[in-house]
């Protein structure tokens, strides 16, 4: 799951809105919209570190004489070194934040729901914004059924595809 900054405000809305609606959380009216903002606030910080790390991998590469092609692994030992979480650790991380700002947010009026059915409804609202990928990626391929998979040409139009495809949506 990829987390792309203009679907962070949509994120946010939902989170606070589902719970809302659902009872689990009490915000008064005129402090909506403040409370999203709290939600979004920490999704933001969350790429900020995300891009620290970025950076450190890109000077360590550069530093070690490594080609892009280690830029993975490399991430991993930075992000470790950095006790940064990534994929599905990222993901709980980042409803740990959001449940534990719930808690302490003059935003938030009362909190109802115990902390595990908050995390399983916030994780729905991740995965309808963040499955994005996959169904790009299912569109890209249909579009591409005319070139044979594992070419390179197949591999250079399949990333112009996805970009499209990304644009497009409003990803990027």
């Amino acid at each position: 799951m990829k987390l792309y900054p203009k679907i962070i405000p949509a994120i946010a809305r939902d989170v606070v809105s589902t719970l809302m609606a659902e009872g689990d959380v009490e915000v008064e009216t005129m402090r909506v919209a403040d409370a999203e903002m709290d939600m979004a606030a920490i999704l933001k910080e969350y790429l900020a570190s995300e891009e620290r790390v970025n950076q450190a991998t890109r000077e360590a590469l550069e530093r070690r004489g490594y080609d892009h092609s280690k830029f993975n692994a490399v991430k991993r030992e930075m992000a470790d070194v950095r006790g940064f979480k990534m994929g599905d650790d990222g993901i709980d991380y980042i409803i740990n934040q959001m449940i534990e700002f719930l808690l302490i947010s003059r935003n938030v009026e009362e909190v109802f729901a115990e902390d595990h059915a908050i995390r399983r409804k916030i994780y729905q609202v991740f995965k309808k914004h963040l499955d994005v990928d996959e169904d790009i990626d299912r569109e890209a391929r249909a579009r591409l059924k005319h070139l044979a998979e594992g070419t390179q040409a197949w591999e250079v139009e399949y990333q112009k595809t996805v970009e499209q495809i990304r644009r497009n949506k409003g990803l990027i």
